[in-house]
């Protein structure tokens, strides 16, 4: 297991400086996972929330989300990024995969600008749906890849998870 990168000599809270570190092509790809009704995934599916179209109102909300990271968390570079992508897909018949890939050329990965964008395009469904149905959960918000910079590829499930 690797050390804490964002602890400095004195054991506090840190940034870490990435000024030496070369920059990269850098991806990261999360997913969430949104657990509901039955039903209630069928009307989203259908664009039958009375709210709206619920899908496209999460999808941008994840794609703020990601450009917004450094504001969220505090440790995180403010980073430009080239791509934010969020996509759902259903993953059984009382859930929904949300998964976020985002991409940058810089010095730092985008790890947690892909889990932010997944997790905060989970809770604006949460938000469009919970008229019908308050006891939906959001799940397993996690990374399933990512590349670039010294590191290399990481991917969930090649016995590499840390």
């Amino acid at each position: 297991m690797g050390e804490l990168t964002h602890i400095n000599r004195r054991g506090e809270a840190a940034m870490v400086d990435v000024a030496d570190k070369a920059e990269t092509r850098r991806t990261a790809v999360a997913e969430a996972r949104l657990r509901m009704q039955p039903d209630t995934l069928a009307q989203l599916l259908e664009g039958g929330v009375a709210k709206g179209d619920a899908l496209a109102v999460a999808r941008v909300a994840g794609i703020q989300a990601a450009k917004r990271c450094a504001e969220l968390i505090p440790l995180c570079h403010p980073l430009p990024l080239n791509l934010v992508s969020v996509d759902f897909a259903p993953a059984a018949q009382d859930a929904l995969t949300v998964t976020a890939e985002c991409r940058v050329r810089g010095r730092t990965g985008v790890e947690m600008e892909a889990m932010t964008a997944a997790s905060i395009a989970a809770l604006a469904l949460y938000d469009m749906c919970k008229g019908i149905d308050r006891s939906m959960a959001v799940e397993e918000v996690r990374l399933l890849r990512k590349e670039g910079g010294r590191s290399g590829l990481w991917q969930r499930g090649e016995g590499r998870e840390r």
